[in-house]
């Protein structure tokens, strides 16, 4: 990846700890990392001018509707991909074909095969 050109990547999760330990990860992998602690931080950054890349959604919200959160990420934003974080539990909530995503589950080593699956979707586009 070129230096000038750094792709940004917005995280979201409830759990600081974790948003912290995502942007250390991603930092340095090259990327540019905004972070949000909940949908309306997400929805925030989805509308203003500055331009996403992708988007690692932990569905764990503390106020996520998630149908509503991707109805309107897809209507804002529709080719952002997206990759969900999170816990199978969470997962099987997730309501299927609003968005496409890419499900990594949350596991103590799941760091390396997010920064796969981040790296191969950011190549794709």
């Amino acid at each position: 990846m070129e230096n000038g050109n750094k792709l940004t990547i917005l995280i979201a999760d409830r759990n600081p700890n974790v948003r912290e330990f995502l942007k250390r990860e991603m930092m340095t992998e090259g990327y540019r990392v905004r972070l949000a602690k909940d949908s309306r931080e997400v929805l925030k950054w989805v509308f203003s001018q500055a331009p996403l890349d992708l988007l690692i959604l932990d569905l764990d919200l503390p106020d996520a509707g998630e149908v509503e959160l991707f109805e309107q990420i897809n209507d804002r934003i529709p080719q952002l991909p997206v990759v969900l974080h999170s816990f199978k539990t969470d997962h099987a909530n997730y309501p299927e074909g609003l968005i496409t995503a890419v499900f990594v589950e949350k596991q103590g080593n799941s760091i390396e095969h997010l920064k796969e699956v981040v790296s191969k979707m950011l190549n794709r586009s």
